[in-house]
């Protein structure tokens, strides 16, 4: 029996060949890309892939070598096809991505929706990034809104997708799918609740506080250093302003933005009575034009996959090999197909780079139902 010097001097011989046979591997690989690309066959061949698995796994002995081998060549394939993807990029043989790149947003004579009510985080969003003075009107749901930018009552919506810390809004998720309808833009709208009552109220007055149950939880703190105080859940914040306003009365205040407290005329008895301070919302601005800003620096797609083991592993190596960061993913369940999910990813890049399209080229290939959702 050797000693372990021994057995590691083995091992580096071994892995200097490995690494000779590999680049040899990929040697032959460019030269199956070039054919590929001069007779207009396609990168991605899962039959032929499935085959070679199913080849030298079979050359393996025992369970675990078996296992081994495959997710061995499974990757080296993986790394093959990302090679050939580069090449169609670089001998411009990529494709055009179905989005016009522009130096800014039409933002003249425009009509913008968003949901909610007068004096919603939702409306104070549009007015932070289309300004006070914008054509607008407000819907009832999420739905309605996308729907009023795809017939083209609107030009622009404005949607909540994610507050950190709730998290994502989902149906948001799952509309950017059923509309063909995508991202422009994002505003980002701190999450600053105030206490609000009417002119002649002040904190000794107040007897039942009326707010989204969210907005009421996110204050625990204000109800324990008032213990008389009934906490009343409302429709919306926006809505429990507006009450508190009709209502006229010293006894009632409302918990949500200084937004809607000067739409209603109401005054603020107390700022920053979150327990959370560090709270935000992220708001999309959404259009049925699939344009994108020429600066822009981030890129939301979705995909769904087979459910198979390594498939979201293999997808995300595209990320990897193109030196992309990716900053967000989220799954979600697709509706009527149990057990089967849709990935939403968000990264860095812009559709005109060649990183990007040949990291989403590999992606489209190989994934299920890829739609981009916008770059902003």
């Amino acid at each position: 029996m050797g000693d372990l010097k021994e057995y590691r001097a083995e091992i580096d011989r071994i892995d200097r060949e490995l690494v000779r046979l590999f680049e040899e591997r990929m040697e032959v690989s460019e030269q199956i890309g070039a054919y590929k690309i001069e007779n207009g066959v396609k990168v991605f061949d899962k039959t032929r892939e499935r085959q070679k698995l199913d080849e030298v796994k079979g050359l393996a002995h025992g369970d675990f070598n078996q296992h081994g081998v495959e997710e061995l060549f499974s990757q080296l394939m993986s790394m093959s096809r990302k090679k050939q993807y580069a090449m169609l990029e670089k001998r411009g043989a990529g494709g055009r991505l179905p989005f016009i790149g522009v130096d800014r947003l039409d933002t003249d004579h425009i009509r913008v929706v968003f949901q909610g009510v007068e004096g919603a985080y939702s409306q104070a969003a549009m007015t932070a990034f289309f300004g006070e003075d914008v054509n607008s009107f407000h819907v009832a749901r999420f739905r309605d809104a996308m729907e009023a930018i795809a017939e083209g009552s609107a030009d622009y919506a404005v949607l909540p997708i994610e507050n950190s810390t709730a998290g994502i809004v989902a149906d948001n998720f799952d509309l950017l799918v059923d509309f063909e309808n995508y991202i422009v833009a994002e505003q980002i709208i701190p999450v600053e609740h105030v206490l609000m009552g009417i002119k002649d109220a002040d904190l000794s007055s107040v007897r039942i506080v009326y707010s989204h149950p969210q907005a009421l939880a996110q204050c625990e703190g204000l109800f324990q250093a008032h213990p008389d105080w009934k906490a009343e859940p409302f429709g919306n914040t926006a809505l429990a302003a507006r009450k508190v306003a009709q209502d006229g009365r010293k006894d009632e205040a409302a918990i949500g933005s200084a937004f809607a407290a000067r739409r209603f005329g109401l005054q603020v008895l107390k700022t920053h009575i979150s327990d959370e301070e560090a709270n935000a919302t992220r708001f999309m601005i959404v259009t049925n034009q699939r344009i994108f800003r020429k600066d822009a620096r981030k890129i939301s797609i979705c995909f769904e996959l087979p459910h198979s083991s390594g498939t979201l592993y293999n997808i995300l190596s595209h990320f990897i090999f193109n030196n992309i960061n990716m900053t967000h993913i989220e799954s979600r369940p697709i509706p009527q197909r149990s057990w089967e999910y849709r990935f939403f990813i968000d990264f860095e890049g812009n559709l005109a780079e060649p990183s990007v399209k040949n990291a989403l080229r590999g992606i489209r290939e190989e994934a299920i139902n890829m739609k981009i959702l916008g770059n902003y």
